[in-house]
Formats: structure tokens, C-alpha cells, sequence
């Protein structure tokens, strides 16, 4: 499972940004399930971020967001993410050079059924 939490930060803000990031993902990180994570700003528009993390599943996801590091650091982050959806599920994937492997979706209709 993927999250991605978009914010859009001032420039001068941006220090005391990555700061609350790295602490949020270092929170993050220490969660069962947990399986990688980085913060990424865009190339075109350095105002645009995005902390993007991998779970095992939904149900780790969402356990990891009742920790209490994560509660004190991460939350109060995330909270302040463009609002709009940020957890996906994967459908196809593809290693370097391999086939595309194309798993049945839990939620969502079309050809992923």
C-alpha cells in the first residue's frame, strides 16, 4: 500500500518543514509494517513536497497512525497535506526488466476487479 501526502510550503518555511518531515518519518519508520518511505520536492516548483511511505497493508497503515511518536510527530504533519486522497493500493507491478504483475483490487471497480 502507498501514501502520498502532498504539501505546498513557503519557501521560507522550508527548514522548519524538513525538520517536522524527518521527524514524522522517522516515526513512521519505527512502525510495524512499515516498509520504506522518503520526502520528495518537485524539480519544477520547490514549494511542492511530498512524503510518500510504503505499508504492508491498509490495516498496518492505519495501526501505525495510533502510535504515540506517530501521534505527536507525523499526525499534526499530515494533517497539514493538500486534502485529497493519499492512500493507494497497487494493482500492477513491474521489477527492472520483468513482467508487469497485475493483482485483484480490494476496493476499487474497472479491469483491477
Amino acid at each position: 500500500m502507498l501514501v502520498t501526502n502532498r504539501f505546498v510550503v513557503d519557501e521560507e518555511a522550508a527548514v522548519a518543514f524538513t525538520d517536522r518531515a524527518h521527524a514524522a518519518l522517522a516515526a513512521l519508520a519505527a512502525r510495524p509494517g512499515y516498509l520504506r518511505g522518503q520526502l520528495v520536492r518537485a524539480l519544477d516548483d520547490p514549494r511542492h513536497w511530498c512524503l510518500v511511505t510504503e505499508w504492508e497493508s491498509v490495516g498496518t497503515y492505519r495501526r501505525a497512525l495510533g502510535g504515540f511518536d506517530v501521534k505527536i510527530t507525523a499526525v499534526p504533519l499530515l494533517a497539514e497535506s493538500v486534502d485529497e486522497p493519499s492512500a493507494y493500493e497497487a494493482l500492477a507491478t513491474a521489477a527492472p526488466g520483468g513482467d508487469v504483475v497485475v493483482v485483484a483490487s480490494d476496493r476499487a471497480v474497472g479491469p483491477y476487479r
